[in-house]
């Protein structure tokens, strides 16, 4: 195989698995086929378009008809075979099977085109993949683009025009598009669609070939030199001028290879083209856009070669980002749950330990909540006058104490401590609360599981069981710190008010509420008292503000840290295979895009070493 018929064959191999994949192009970054070199071929409706490409290619194959026939674009391969084989034709939508009947192959691009766009007249960027295999062709691909119109007929929306030329545009616009230009010579090449949406894409002319046809439709007396030899309109490549048959010839069907003998002895008879006639007609235009493809693709591979590999990292950039299959036996699934919860458990003590934010609300129940909460508890009250005086009565009955009220004293103490269980609980329920959101954030933020959304909502389940055990453990000791206030008074503070000095508010009262000869039912009485609960509350209030954290973070945090998952590892480890399959049941959209992005994987190492082993240099 020649250098040249490897590096066009390459490119076709390349171009087909790419329209397998869905990429045809179309996206903010270029693709490998967008990168691939082709012919696209442009022009107006009834410029010749179809009657071309069937000279190029020796057959009747393309639909016909008024309007927009071509309403997709066709990429068609032709591949030379050896001389005495059969032409047969293949399409990618159906590659097991080959057609030898070219009429078959028209109506099979109609039935293709309706698949997409339906019976309506409408169009689709969609391409329809075509190989054609015979003697009488060159290695070339072609892409045959919806004709440029100006007007929408009936049955085609308003926008059919300019959707038209935008999907034309999409690309001729790519660097590595050769535009074919086609343009009927009986009208002026200064309206010519194709020519003028050629100079705007490729000022320079250098990626556009044009086409002249119908040559042999002019007025008598002129002639389309000034075109052919550039002169009215140049580019940097040759005129190419057509015949295309006659509506007579193509009624009849008459036979592409008798077209194409017609098409050579009227420019070798012409008095105007002969002198050109070496450079005319459908098989030199293939034989020239053949050669200049190969040698385009020669210039392109280092690019492409480059594109290839850049992709071939994101690629696998991304498969690592999304997780690569797991195994299916039992002991590598219970394996990969395991390393999953371990990779959650790192991200929850991150938040924990200051890795990440979050642990320091913990901090703020204990540096703020605790003591805002604790200073609004109701003691002015409960320790009002008034209320002292009342509990203190109460709990004397029907005999008056005969020098401290110890009922009294222990009954406002016991009630003034009771009021410590709100604050105490409701710090252990703020931290739990807390734990709570870092364990949702960290199943959020740990990359590796969120491929599994079962396991995300089982290792939730479980480590939110496990904070509700903490939980109650936690409120059960900080309720036990308070009781423990309660039932065990210092009896050494109360010796010590005993020993100090009264100051009394004037000199009608006693200095002291324990010497019987003063009337121990006046308000300083009371008042005395009062004050000496509230100073023994204010130090139990000092030591429950220092050990209901230390039982928190004992109960809740540091269980959080040492034993979230434990349960779960001892529930998973006598699990089923089919229970450890399930608990690492994928979202369905993300084993879709793992699947495409192993295909494309494929896809661009196989056109590697495809590139690789055809000597190009």
């Amino acid at each position: 195989m020649s250098t040249m018929e490897s590096l066009i064959g390459l490119v076709n191999r390349i171009q087909r698995a790419c329209t397998v994949l869905g990429d045809h192009g179309g996206g903010e970054n270029m693709s490998l086929w967008e990168a691939l070199p082709s012919v696209a071929v442009v022009g107006g409706q009834s410029s010749g378009k179809s009657s071309v490409l069937e000279s190029v290619v020796g057959r009747d194959f393309l639909p016909r008809g008024s309007g927009i026939v071509t309403r997709r674009p066709l990429v068609l391969q032709l591949h030379k075979i050896e001389e005495g084989r059969s032409d047969y034709a293949e399409f990618l939508h159906q590659p097991r099977k080959k057609w030898t009947d070219f009429a078959a192959v028209r109506k099979e691009i109609q039935d293709e085109t309706d698949r997409i766009t339906g019976k309506t007249k409408a169009i689709s960027n969609i391409p329809i993949q075509l190989s054609i295999y015979s003697p009488n062709v060159v290695n070339l691909t072609l892409i045959d683009l919806p004709g440029l119109t100006k007007v929408a007929v009936e049955g085609q929306q308003e926008s059919i025009v300019q959707d038209i030329e935008n999907m034309v545009r999409s690309y001729v616009d790519k660097p590595n598009c050769i535009i074919l230009a086609i343009s009927p010579a009986n009208q002026d090449i200064a309206t010519s669609d194709a020519i003028k949406l050629a100079r705007e894409v490729d000022p320079t002319g250098e990626r556009t070939f044009g086409v002249l046809t119908k040559l042999d439709l002019m007025d008598k007396g002129t002639n389309a030199l000034d075109v052919l030899e550039g002169r009215s309109y140049r580019l940097q490549h040759p005129w190419v001028g057509i015949v295309n048959r006659s509506q007579a010839d193509i009624n009849k069907n008459v036979d592409m290879i008798i077209a194409r003998r017609k098409e050579r002895e009227y420019f070798e008879t012409s008095p105007e083209y002969g002198h050109l006639s070496s450079k005319m007609g459908a098989e030199y235009l293939a034989k020239l856009l053949s050669k200049h493809l190969e040698t385009v693709i020669r210039q392109r591979i280092p690019s492409i070669i480059a594109l290839i590999n850049k992709t071939i990292d994101e690629i696998n950039a991304e498969l690592d980002r999304v997780g690569r299959p797991i195994a299916t036996d039992s002991g590598a699934q219970l394996y990969t749950i395991l390393e999953l919860c371990r990779a959650f458990d790192r991200v929850f003590k991150e938040h924990l330990d200051g890795g990440r934010p979050g642990g320091d609300r913990i901090y703020g129940v204990f540096d703020h909540q605790l003591p805002a909460a604790l200073k609004k508890l109701p003691f002015d009250r409960h320790l009002s006058t008034k209320n002292v005086q009342k509990v203190v009565s109460e709990a004397d009955g029907y005999q008056p104490h005969l020098i401290a009220p110890e009922q009294g004293y222990r009954r406002l103490i016991d009630g003034s401590i009771g009021f410590f269980k709100g604050p105490a609980e409701a710090s252990v329920d703020a931290v739990h609360f807390i734990l709570k959101e870092l364990v949702r954030k960290s199943i959020a933020e740990t990359e590796e599981l969120k491929r599994f959304p079962t396991l995300q909502s089982d290792i939730a389940a479980a480590a939110n069981e496990s904070l509700e055990r903490f939980r109650d453990d936690s409120r059960k000791t900080v309720l036990r710190l308070v009781d423990m206030e309660s039932s065990y008074l210092t009896v050494e503070f109360f010796r010590k008010l005993q020993m100090e000095p009264d100051k009394p508010t004037n000199s009608k009262e006693a200095p002291n509420p324990a010497v019987p000869a003063i009337d121990r039912y006046n308000d300083h009485h009371f008042r005395r008292i009062g004050s000496n609960v509230n100073a023994y509350i204010n130090m139990v209030c000092d030591t429950l503000r220092n050990s209901v954290p230390k039982a928190v973070v004992y109960c809740q945090v540091r269980e959080a840290k040492r034993s979230l998952l434990n349960h779960f590892y001892t529930q998973i480890g006598r699990r089923e295979k089919e229970q450890l399959g399930a608990m690492l049941d994928e979202d369905p959209q993300l084993m879709e895009r793992r699947t495409q992005l192993a295909k494309r994987l494929e896809l661009y190492k196989s056109a590697r070493d495809e590139i690789d082993s055809v000597a190009w240099k």
